[in-house]
């Protein structure tokens, strides 16, 4: 990530932004000690290491934020008390305006209102899938001119690296801060793994990823001692999950990219390579159709097949959360609301486990730069601004006490949003939370180390053309060298499309390219989970389907790209 220290403002080398430098005529002192962080007024600050001191930067008035329907329905008074009990202005009034529950239509919604130049709400949260399109479009504001030199340094040490990476303009300016990040793990029976004569704990599961083999063979030898199922489950449905995430974390795992490496995830556009026909794409591909069948002509050797069903190729988040809640599986796949539903003592309680993802080669022996190992996909949210707000002031204090730690600490309590900062994993509040709290050291190790999925104006034709035709291969379709050379031509004629309207400047080709309807046949399903409905289909609330708990409810909004259940008619 690239951070300006050496900006020409009067802030530079300060802890204060220009906006209260200029406000304020430097009567405000900023004290010292910042430990990577502001103070934000005096010393005040929140309480605990690496925090930002809240409010009292003399803003008023009545900041609207486009937020989650769920938490803003439910939670909207204890939210609002927790920014001020975390040092917000009483003169400041936050409300929160739900979005859609749909996150396409609350997306385009967002498009609109900001295209049209209105001033309300005067920030939104998007998901780290969106915020890239609305950078490249202009449509949000720069935060860099507002943060203080501080502020802007916090973001850059004591957040997630990679969820950092998804506000930032190409030259690293912020356009937003990341609000709640979310990223992929897998679950597991323990009291299964112990059955079958496994030690878990001493092993240290928790922490330290497994290679790909020994996880198939670990898994293999579960499954047949305790006579279960299934042993493997996860995302591999032709839809946007299986492009950003699960088929992401696979051909990453095994040192693969699609563009080349983590260098060209967000551009730029039809001047970077397409890598998704390499060997390391085809192996991690290969993997997949291993677990599903060990005879499959293109079977990996060594690596034990069957544990996964079949049915893994329709698969949806949803999907997986019941397989699994019915007792038949051994692993899966999936986002953090699992374990808050699965975890706790009415299900598995302690005999749930979780750990990190598998990898196939290290880092270092990774032919994609900055690859292999194991891997995540990312999901989250992040405060992004209106540039056309009547507010800016009262909307920078919103921001900045949403950077304390208390602040971060109290959202994980109340809606079950896991902190932005890896170091607030540790916390004693943090361990605290039930039942997620055991498990917040495989949660830090995953957050560490994951990996965003490349969003540009073309995404969403590309994701298109990869879940379909990544799932048709697995389905057995075609071969993996013949089908990703497949894919790799249209991603190719789409980069190409993309990336000349962009040069020729064509603003209305390259800024409607992100909506654009793909050039497939069928229903579209790029979407997925997180967009649009299907075609003859209908969108069920996920606290009404009956697979979760209170808590599972507050961390489903928190998968990003998976909240949704898709109920085909």
């Amino acid at each position: 990530m690239v951070l300006d220290d050496e900006r020409s403002d009067s802030r530079a080398g300060s802890g204060i932004s220009r906006r209260r430098a200029l406000k304020t005529a430097g009567m405000i002192t900023v004290a010292g000690g910042f430990a990577g962080c502001t103070g934000g007024g005096g010393d005040s600050g929140s309480g605990g290491n690496n925090s930002t001191g809240g409010g009292g930067g003399g803003a008023s008035g009545t900041v609207k934020w486009g937020f989650d329907p769920t938490q803003a329905q439910n939670n909207a008074k204890k939210i609002k008390q927790l920014f001020h009990d975390s040092g917000l202005s009483k003169d400041i009034t936050i409300e929160l305006v739900p979005g859609a529950a749909d996150t396409g239509k609350r997306q385009n919604k967002y498009t609109q209102i900001l295209k049209s130049g209105q001033a309300s709400p005067d920030m939104f949260m998007m998901d780290v899938g969106w915020t890239k399109p609305f950078i490249a479009r202009d449509q949000i504001m720069n935060l860099s001119d507002e943060l203080s030199n501080s502020q802007r340094k916090a973001i850059k040490n004591d957040y997630f690296d990679s969820m950092v990476s998804t506000v930032q303009g190409q030259n690293g300016d912020f356009y937003g801060v990341p609000l709640f990040p979310t990223f992929s793990t897998i679950q597991y029976r323990k009291d299964l793994a112990k059955k079958a004569g496994y030690k878990p704990d001493a092993k240290n599961w928790a922490t330290e990823p497994m290679k790909w083999k020994q996880f198939a063979k670990v898994t293999k030898d579960i499954q047949k001692q305790t006579g279960t199922k299934n042993g493997f489950i996860f995302q591999f449905d032709a839809y946007s999950g299986l492009a950003c995430c699960d088929f992401n974390e696979f051909m990453s795992s095994w040192g693969g990219a699609y563009f080349g490496g983590r260098e060209n995830l967000f551009g730029p556009v039809g001047k970077r390579p397409i890598t998704v026909d390499k060997k390391p794409v085809r192996k991690a591909i290969r993997m997949v159709r291993t677990f599903i069948d060990s005879d499959d002509s293109v079977a990996l050797s060594g690596y034990p097949g069957g544990i996964s069903p079949n049915s893994v190729l329709s698969m949806q988040e949803q999907g997986t959360v019941s397989t699994m809640k019915a007792g038949n599986t051994v692993m899966a796949r999936n986002w953090p609301y699992m374990i808050a539903s699965l975890a706790t003592e009415e299900n598995c309680g302690k005999d749930y486990g979780v750990m990190p993802m598998p990898y196939a080669v290290s880092e270092k022996n990774a032919s994609a730069q900055g690859t292999g190992g194991s891997i995540s996909a990312l999901g989250g949210w992040s405060m992004t601004v209106n540039p056309n707000t009547k507010n800016k002031d009262a909307v920078m204090e919103v921001i900045e006490t949403a950077m304390t730690d208390d602040f971060q600490l109290g959202l994980l309590d109340i809606s079950g949003w896991l902190p932005s900062k890896p170091g607030l994993f540790n916390s004693k509040k943090a361990k605290n939370q039930k039942p997620i709290g055991r498990y917040m050291e495989s949660l830090r190790i995953a957050g560490k180390n994951t990996m965003p999925r490349p969003v540009t104006v073309a995404w969403p034709q590309e994701s298109t053309q990869i879940y379909q035709k990544v799932n048709g291969i697995a389905k057995g379709g075609s071969s993996p060298k013949k089908g990703l050379s497949n894919l790799k031509s249209s991603l190719e004629s789409i980069e190409n499309d993309v990336g000349s309207a962009r040069a020729e400047g064509n603003a209305d080709e390259y800024r409607t390219a992100r909506f654009r309807r793909p050039a497939v046949g069928g229903t579209r399903r790029d979407r997925g989970p997180s967009g649009t409905p299907q075609r003859n289909s209908v969108r069920v609330s996920p606290a009404r389907t009956g697979l979760f708990g209170a808590r599972g409810d507050r961390l489903l909004a928190a998968v990003g790209d998976a909240p949704t259940v898709v109920v085909r008619r």
